[in-house]
């Protein structure tokens, strides 16, 4: 049976009305209205009154670019003592976990959303998801781009620019388009 126009209206308004998240909209907006570093003790509590677990500690230099399909804001988990500089880019069609004491540059992008390679006719196909994992007193340095999927190991350093393609180990330097390890840390 063919969907009638009037059915077909109503299920894309559920489905994009439904994505809405309103508390959180109310709450961008505010931040969006502080200037850039400041008010970053006071971010990171407007941001929990939207539902985001985030630790005791950590500042937020400037707004967030938040994006993703429904309830995003229990897909952001960010520990205590973090520092994330100013618009960055988080894409919550799955789950973004900072631990703690981690470092985030400006206008980093995690992402967690990409598709599958289509026939020629279109390229782009189906959805896919994964989550990313940024472990314990590492750093992610400006303007570096983490695709789905990977984890950045404890105490290990993105450098400034990269994109990461693989899962970095604990203590490792990674820097390049793709990146790639540099040194071990101590």
């Amino acid at each position: 049976m063919q969907e009638t126009h009037l059915a077909k209206l109503r299920r894309i308004m559920h489905e994009e009305v439904g994505a809405w998240q309103p508390r959180l909209l109310m709450i961008d907006g505010l931040i969006r209205l502080l200037p850039r570093y400041t008010a970053a003790r006071l971010r990171p509590r407007l941001l929990r009154l939207a539902g985001i677990a985030i630790g005791h500690g950590t500042v937020v230099m400037g707004p967030l670019r938040l994006h993703g399909y429904g309830p995003i804001h229990r897909r952001l988990r960010i520990g205590a003592h973090c520092v994330i500089n100013t618009d960055c880019f988080f894409d919550l069609n799955d789950c973004i976990t900072i631990a703690d004491h981690v470092g985030i540059g400006h206008e980093v992008m995690i992402l967690t959303a990409s598709h599958q390679m289509g026939d020629a006719g279109h390229r782009v196909g189906p959805l896919i998801t994964a989550p990313v994992v940024i472990e314990a007193g590492a750093w992610i340095g400006a303007r570096a781009l983490l695709l789905p999927g990977i984890r950045i190991g404890a105490g290990s350093v993105v450098a400034a620019g990269s994109v990461v393609t693989r899962t970095v180990p604990a203590n490792t330097l990674v820097g390049g388009v793709p990146a790639k390890p540099i040194r071990t840390l101590a």
